[in-house]
């Protein structure tokens, strides 16, 4: 569970988000200490790039803190901020201003993808877990920026279709296109890894 989503820090996050609202950087501060690893993955999902990622989390919290002042303080806060992130990749993708990392360092790996499959308790084990997420991760760094994104929305934030379609300004039925598409293509891709196929 991400930081931002553990009910015990959501207890005083709606008076944290209204003094952010009056002005108050320190609770803004506070907010962004508590998701900033959620946001920095949302973005890491999409690039591959660490460096990259960092820049997008950055952007995303400001664009947030803009915004802030039309924030419903009776929603919460992390899918909205992830939903910044996520838009923003998507549009940053689309312009090709920057471009995904299909590699990435096995320490990177490990800590980024804890939250696509569970913590295995065996040396073995933990390294297939690795394995898996890499090549999990590669293909998702394969796909096209619309179906990154679905990806990245319906699985990672759990979004309804309806939801991802407002999000992404485009109809159900396409929404549930890319999203056939894109679980096709990527098991096709983990299929052809699995059998060491070049």
């Amino acid at each position: 569970m991400a930081q931002g989503d553990d009910p015990a820090t959501q207890n005083d996050e709606p008076a944290l988000l209204r003094r952010a609202q009056q002005g108050d950087e320190m609770a803004f501060a506070e907010l962004v200490r508590r998701h900033q690893t959620a946001v920095f993955n949302v973005a890491y999902r999409l690039f591959g790039r660490r460096q990259d990622a960092e820049d997008a989390a950055q952007e995303a919290f400001l664009r947030a803190y803009q915004a802030l002042d039309r924030f419903d303080l009776s929603r919460p806060f992390a899918p909205w901020i992830k939903r910044i992130t996520a838009n923003l990749c998507l549009n940053w993708l689309e312009s090709e201003r920057v471009r995904p990392q299909v590699t990435a360092d096995v320490s990177e790996q490990s800590t980024v993808w804890n939250d696509w499959a569970a913590t295995v308790p065996t040396p073995e084990q933990t390294l297939l877990h690795r394995e898996q997420a890499s090549r999990l991760r590669n293909a998702i760094l394969q796909l096209s920026p619309t179906y990154r994104a679905v990806i990245e929305y319906r699985h990672f934030q759990e979004m309804s279709y309806d939801e991802i379609a407002i999000v992404m300004a485009r109809p159900v039925s396409s929404v549930k296109s890319d999203l056939f598409r894109a679980r096709k293509l990527l098991a096709e891709y983990m299929q052809h890894h699995e059998t060491g196929e070049k």
